[in-house]
């Protein structure tokens, strides 16, 4: 049980009430992580006893919290029913709001994804981006045949910082008019929910691969994402740390003096000028490439051993290896993933990731590719939007907790 969990718990006076409510609670949270269970295996592996076990199981059920799933025979003994938590309890909506494109779940509280829409942001404005955000929404919740008042939680992933203070997001260039004032909360009013909370998509990224990819089992991971904008989320023993401010990780604000005039980033300045997608076309068009040219074409180009596309492919390297290399000697990571938009060109990427820090640092953090690709904003924001409606429906849902 994490520390926010625990809370629902803990503002509670000890009494009977109190002593049956962590009960639930505590099977629960075993049914959720150890998968279905029988009463015996319950008492079993939470020291409980069996009646204990029995009531709680039976409170749970009443509650619409727990559900029978199935029966087990033993070696020795009858059959035993076996339990798991109800993922129909309640539902989350996940939302990503990128430069390229806008994507949107909602799963139920097993984690389990019904329904997505992915669609291009062709947005020209913040208010049509919000009502385009808003739109997918309600196809998605639609397919899923999900009433908005069941959603519990929505988490917003997008570019920038959010400052609670002003409820406004800062930061979010690639986004125009995204920090006006109020217009997270029409989003909100538009979407239809109650519950909506704002994160970066870096860090929302982070725990992602922390949940479902890459940064499984870390004490230490940072999450670098590459596309249209650059960002880093960093998981530290599975708690996401965003700084003093909510800004820890936004590495595009760092000083970059790369002297390379061809790049277009001969002065110094901003770190994510010289990183992004932008970045890899305005390098290549520098060097004589010609057409319509994306980040996606230069690398694919590299690959057909196209030798500008394959120089601005290695220097791309250097420049990531820059930020792998300034977040190693900072945080001391055992592990790196690189996604984003680049990160899907990770097979060229990388090796000139690793050849650039064997040059520069004498720290060796395991840098991978990303395993959720483009889902790790969308993942990450399931995930985060759980952790808060799984204590939230049960609070709601167990009279003995009030």
């Amino acid at each position: 049980m994490t520390h926010q969990d625990r809370t629902v718990m803990d503002e509670l006076p000890w009494n009977r009430q109190r002593l049956r409510s962590n009960n639930e609670w505590l099977l629960l949270e075993q049914l959720r992580t150890a998968g279905p269970s029988s009463r015996a295996q319950l008492a079993r592996d939470t020291g409980l006893s069996k009646p204990t076990v029995s009531s709680a199981l039976a409170a749970l059920q009443e509650h619409g919290l727990v559900r029978e799933v199935g029966t087990v025979v033993p070696e020795r003994g009858r059959t035993a029913v076996l339990y798991e938590p109800d993922p129909t309890a309640g539902y989350v909506l996940g939302i990503d709001v990128g430069r390229a494109f806008l994507r949107t779940a909602v799963a139920d509280l097993s984690g389990k994804v019904l329904s997505r829409t992915d669609i291009p942001n062709r947005a020209r404005t913040a208010t049509a981006l919000a009502r385009a955000t808003a739109g997918a929404v309600r196809e998605t919740l639609s397919d899923a045949a999900i009433p908005v008042d069941r959603i519990v939680h929505t988490v917003l992933g997008s570019p920038g910082v959010f400052d609670p203070q002003d409820g406004r997001m800062h930061y979010a260039v690639n986004l125009p008019g995204w920090g006006r004032a109020g217009l997270l909360d029409e989003l909100r009013d538009a979407v239809g929910v109650s519950e909506l909370s704002v994160h970066n998509d870096a860090n929302l990224a982070a725990l992602g691969e922390y949940a479902h990819g890459g940064g499984r089992g870390s004490r230490l991971f940072v999450y670098v994402l590459i596309g249209t904008g650059l960002g880093v989320g960093i998981v530290s023993r599975g708690e996401l740390f965003t700084g003093a401010h909510g800004a820890a990780g936004e590495v595009g604000f760092l000083p970059a003096a790369f002297g390379d005039s061809a790049a277009g980033v001969s002065r110094r300045g901003a770190l994510e000028e010289a990183v992004t997608a932008d970045a890899v076309v305005r390098a290549a068009r520098a060097r004589g490439m010609t057409g319509r040219l994306t980040a996606k074409r230069v690398f694919d180009a590299a690959r057909a051993g196209d030798a500008i596309a394959t120089e601005v492919v290695r220097q791309e390297g250097e420049r990531i290896a820059l930020v792998v290399a300034a977040v190693t000697a900072v945080l001391d990571p055992d592990v790196i993933v690189v996604g984003g938009g680049l990160g899907r060109s990770a097979d060229l990427l990388l090796d000139q990731v690793r050849a650039a820090l064997q040059r520069t640092t004498p720290l060796r953090p395991t840098v991978r590719p990303s395993e959720l690709g483009d889902d790790a904003v969308l993942l990450g924001a399931i995930a985060t939007a759980l952790r808060t409606a799984r204590p939230l429906v049960f609070d709601r849902r167990t009279p003995s907790s009030h």
